[in-house]
């Protein structure tokens, strides 16, 4: 017989059988179990209590009291204690670090280690993955050059002027804020420049979009590691009332407006176009004749033409500048908007002390109060929110929305009725023919 050979003794009727190799015994027990069979069980003392380990078969219990004898006999203790789950674990976990070339007792020493500064091993991967990101291959360009770059390739791509203008004045004040390498700047730090500005919700918001839209830009070219303003706050914006200017108001502003504005002003209230579609209107767009103003794709918020139709009170207050060619606004964005607010301020009337009329202050002026007041006063006077929906490029859903109720029919004849005090000035523009 070999040394430590495995020496299996039968004890009465054969049973429990004992399993000896050099001085360790262990014993394998057989019972009956309920179903008629029998279970098969391994007196296990390597933690120096009796544990008795189960088996389905005589075979297998067997293979286990010769291994448990055998790691007894050559003071494996450890190994001896543990359950088959545990050893389940072992083994997998071996297999596990074999392809990196660290073994088990290595890997748990550093776990360990690591799990002392950040406490749980979910905060542990997040650590790993932030650190392989910030150490992955990257290319450092200050965000001043990310920004020239991403304004470049919005102009490459056709964007429209507004919107550029917009994202150039908002990535301004980032990049003089934040004078480094894009993949440098931490959501900290963005979070901080952004409650710096003591802005509205709704200017917080605008500055944080633009922001996130540099950095998934720079991510996208290899310049960040990750998105710095994801992880920054994000503000609910509630939705304002809807403003409408009343009939009196709109014939003051349209009497106060300056020749080059009387257009715009007057395609805003009477036709509901958005303002930046009235900057990129030219007049060959507006067809007097047909009644009708054409929209284009490349004008449209949308990106979807849509064809507005010409009232009688828009006509006359566009009759004047039927022989006009380019641009309707031949101002810049911002010129537009000083347009606004200049009108606004012109419409104050000082008293007159000499027939009594007492002083009217100046009308303030109201944040897309133009389109909203076409798109209100339409839909009382039509009764559609499909038609009136046609005209403004949005959906029915929003019309019933916003406007449904806001005002009366009354009101709406009265807006219509608005027209040029000068009837001499106002060219009768023929009707199209109809089938």
């Amino acid at each position: 017989m070999k040394p430590n050979a495995p020496q299996i003794k039968p004890r009465k009727n054969d049973w429990p059988k004992k399993v000896t190799i050099g001085r360790k015994s262990v014993t394998v027990y057989r019972r009956k179990i309920p179903s008629g069979g029998f279970g098969f069980m391994v007196a296990n003392y390597a933690t120096g209590q009796r544990r008795l380990d189960s088996y389905p078969t005589e075979a297998e219990a067997l293979d286990a009291a010769q291994r448990l004898a055998r790691q007894l006999s050559e003071r494996q203790v450890v190994a001896a204690s543990m359950t088959n789950g545990q050893a389940s674990e072992y083994a997998a976990a071996v297999l596990t670090l074999k392809p990196h070339g660290v073994t088990l007792t290595s890997a748990a020493d550093t776990l360990a280690k690591c799990l002392e500064t950040v406490r749980d091993l979910s905060s542990l991967l997040a650590a790993v993955q932030f650190y392989a990101a910030r150490h992955k291959s990257l290319t450092r360009k200050p965000v001043a050059e990310v920004v020239t770059e991403l304004l470049t390739v919005k102009a490459a791509r056709k964007a429209s002027t507004r919107y550029l203008q917009d994202l150039r004045v908002r990535l301004a004040r980032f990049a003089d804020a934040f004078r480094k390498d894009c993949c440098d700047v931490t959501t900290a730090e963005v979070q901080a420049w952004l409650d710096s500005l003591n802005l509205s919700r709704q200017s917080y918001m605008n500055f944080r979009r633009v922001a996130q839209l540099l950095f998934e830009f720079a991510l996208a070219r290899g310049y960040a590691a990750d998105n710095p303003v994801t992880g920054t706050e994000s503000l609910t914006v509630a939705g304002g009332a809807v403003g409408v200017f009343t009939p009196a108001e709109i014939r003051r502003l349209l009497a106060a407006a300056t020749p080059d504005f009387l257009p715009c002003l007057a395609l805003g209230a009477f036709a509901g176009l958005r303002s930046a579609e009235i900057e990129r209107l030219e007049w060959s767009d507006i067809h007097l004749a047909e009644r009708h103003i054409v929209i284009g794709a490349d004008k449209a918020k949308t990106a979807s033409r849509r064809v507005v139709p010409i009232s009688d009170t828009l006509a006359a207050w566009l009759a004047p500048y039927a022989a006009h060619m380019g641009a309707v606004w031949q101002g810049t964005h911002e010129a537009f908007y000083i347009a606004q607010q200049a009108t606004a301020a012109a419409t104050a009337v000082p008293a007159d002390a000499q027939s009594g009329t007492p002083a009217k202050p100046a009308l303030k002026w109201k944040q897309n109060a133009l389109r909203h007041s076409y798109a209100s006063y339409r839909f009382a006077q039509t009764a559609s929110a499909g038609r009136v929906a046609g005209e403004l490029g949005n959906s029915a859903a929003v019309v019933h929305r916003h406007y449904r109720e806001l005002v009366k029919p009354a009101d709406a004849e009265r807006w219509f009725a608005v027209k040029p005090d000068a009837e001499a000035n106002v060219v009768t523009m023929p009707l199209a023919a109809t089938a």
